[in-house]
């Protein structure tokens, strides 16, 4: 049970019924976390997906965010966003493998993505005290300034998203990741 006032987005008024429309729309659905998030500050959740749009158009592909945000939620114990972005990692691509490389660092079969993965997974664990070895492997796994730049905007976006549930215990409205 959600310990934050949530409303159905049909109840919703003002700016958040028109995110929730907006989100709908898109997606077809609007989210738990997405209507925790916007029930309660339709400006949080226009930012967070401000923030996701910009990722959108950053130097990071879609599977590189979704390593991003399996990594940090895992490392969070969030289990809405493992859920969440166990299901986008496969649509963005990747294979069941490198999600649960992503997540538990192990090999995932791409070695580039397995670099961001301990990358992010040292950014997260040190509070980005990250050791100048860790910095230079991703660096020679092809990962170029602008994109570990783009990471830390991807690890803050999910990290806010992971906060909010683990705060709330949002129940989960995708299948579970394993």
């Amino acid at each position: 049970m959600s310990r934050l006032y949530t409303q159905a987005a049909s109840e919703a008024s003002g700016h958040a019924a028109q995110l929730f429309t907006a989100i709908k729309g898109a997606i077809g659905k609007v989210p738990n976390a997405y209507l925790g998030i916007g029930s309660n500050s339709p400006v949080a959740l226009e930012a967070a997906l401000n923030l996701d749009a910009a990722l959108r158009k950053s130097s990071l592909s879609a599977k590189e965010i979704e390593v991003v945000k399996l990594a940090v939620s895992q490392n969070a114990g969030c289990d809405y966003c493992l859920a969440a972005h166990t299901l986008m990692g496969g649509k963005a691509g990747l294979s069941n493998e490198a999600i649960l490389g992503a997540r538990h660092g192990q090999p995932g079969g791409d070695a580039r993505l397995d670099a961001l993965a301990d990358f992010v997974r040292s950014v997260v664990s040190t509070s980005g005290d990250v050791p100048a070895d860790v910095v230079l492997a991703v660096k020679q796994a092809g990962y170029s300034d602008t994109q570990i730049v783009d990471t830390l905007l991807a690890v803050t976006s999910i990290t806010f998203t992971n906060l909010f549930n683990r705060v709330n215990v949002t129940e989960i409205d995708f299948p579970r990741a394993g």
